[in-house]
């Protein structure tokens, strides 16, 4: 009987899209078995629990200086936001690199890199937010795949977006033909601009009227050139924080025609709506794009379940709660982004699959095997395979808690407060080490890695 590192034994585990009950044997950082006879210098009983692929958020903002200026930002940084990820299940996460003025790509990606080499838990890819183009930048798109690096970002709801627009078309086309994945945040800038001013001089500044200062036609529009660049170069899009069905919609018809366009959604537009702005502290909810009816939670759900939305991300942008309401903001100055790190998974998993909305492979698939195929990680990460990084997430399917102000995000809140939720995850390994068990965070700063990648492939 071989001897290993640890093994993880008696869970139900999902291996190539099937479940199945069988002890995981790891040697180092790798998986080395599955099933059948073996024995571990450690073992972590998990009968009675399911194990799960170390999910991947591919979607975060954990603050670099000078994102925000001078005024109130983000409070999670690479520490405390990796340590909520692995809280949560989460072993990788994508950050947002913010490129300063003039900074090529490979400079702010490298800059981002050393903070996160030196005070991430846990594994870290970065994306790099183009705002201001220039030959310089445009030359070395086709350079970022030697580099480790597989993607690029940009916001047509940024002002600088349509002046620049033909530039950004041909970024989106040298990132395709490199191998490259092109997110786009999908809101009209024009059309935002326009809703936020009539808002304002009708008298309607309250962000009781958010969401009409961001409507779904702006989404839609918006979504509807993105699914157009993928159409005109070939490149494939992933469109970030789908909000609603029309826009949805779009990309459904994309895809049925063969493009290359993949949605990822977020926890926000699955658990809440619209109405949530009209209670006294609504500006807590902000998002970009903000909630919307029930109609589009479940046309998202539906989405998810039958694959035309392949990732969810946390897109975990958080605030203090004084910031996010503090008085005197409107329709105009409001702060998006919400702490979603240590409670997405087990939400997905309570709303989805234990209402019968997600099989637990579907679950599996949106949050781990996609975006590992996506972000060129597979097979390395997003599945439990022999070879593959030994990844793996304890989660107990009867554990129930009361979400209450996050545990190691330094958020102090939460927009799902005083939530029910079933089905927790109980220890997470990262790379064959226990990174989390017995609600204490194990991994110290700096045992995370920034990892390299290699070209998105097609689900």
């Amino acid at each position: 009987m071989a001897t290993y590192d640890l093994v993880v034994r008696g869970g139900l585990a999902v291996i190539g899209g099937a479940e199945s009950q069988v002890d995981i044997g790891v040697v180092g950082e790798t998986i080395v078995q599955i099933g059948g006879d073996m024995a571990g210098s450690t073992e972590i009983d998990a009968k009675g629990m399911l194990v799960l692929p170390g999910a991947i958020d591919p979607h975060v903002h954990l603050t670099s200086p000078g994102v925000w200026g001078t005024g109130p930002s983000w409070v999670d940084d690479f520490d405390s936001g990796s340590a909520a990820a692995l809280a949560g299940g989460i072993t990788t996460i994508g950050n947002m690199t913010f490129l300063r003025d003039g900074e090529l790509p490979l400079e702010g990606l490298e800059r981002e890199a050393t903070l996160a080499r030196e005070m991430a838990r846990a594994d870290v890819i970065l994306h790099p937010v183009l705002r201001q183009l220039s030959p310089a930048l445009l030359d070395q798109i086709p350079n970022l795949l030697a580099h480790g690096w597989n993607t690029i970002k940009y916001f047509m709801s940024m002002p600088t977006f349509d002046p620049q627009v033909e530039g950004y078309l041909e970024a989106t086309a040298r990132a395709g033909a490199s191998g490259l994945l092109t997110m786009i945040h999908c809101e009209d800038y024009a059309i935002i601009e326009f809703a936020t001013q009539q808002l304002l001089t009708s008298g309607r500044e309250s962000l009781r009227y958010y969401p009409e200062s961001r409507p779904v036609v702006s989404e839609v529009v918006a979504t509807e050139r993105a699914v157009a660049f993928a159409a005109t170069t070939g490149a494939p899009v992933y469109v970030v924080h789908l909000s609603s069905r029309a826009a949805l919609d779009v990309c459904q018809r994309a895809q049925a025609q063969g493009l290359p366009v993949f949605v990822e959604t977020r926890p926000l537009y699955l658990h809440l709506t619209r109405e949530r702005f009209e209670e006294p502290d609504g500006a807590k909810y902000v998002g970009q794009p903000p909630l919307r009816e029930p109609e589009d939670v479940e046309a998202i759900w539906a989405g998810l379940q039958d694959g035309s939305v392949q990732v969810v991300g946390s897109d975990h942008a958080p605030w203090s709660l004084a910031a996010k309401v503090e008085p005197g903001l409107t329709v105009a100055t409001v702060r998006p982004g919400v702490e979603n790190l240590e409670v997405q998974l087990a939400m997905l998993y309570s709303e989805g699959v234990r209402q019968g909305r997600l099989s637990l492979s579907r679950l599996v698939e949106v949050t781990a095997a996609n975006p590992a195929k996506l972000f060129g990680l597979f097979p390395t990460k997003g599945c439990i395979a022999i070879g593959s990084d030994a990844d793996l997430v304890v989660f107990d399917p009867n554990l129930t808690k009361t979400v209450g102000a996050p545990r190691y995000s330094q958020c102090d809140y939460s927009v799902y407060d005083g939530w029910q939720v079933t089905g927790w995850p109980v220890t997470t390994i990262l790379r064959g080490q226990v990174a989390y068990e017995g609600d204490a965070v194990l991994a110290p700063a700096g045992s995370g890695r920034v990892l390299a990648r290699h070209a998105t492939r097609k689900l």
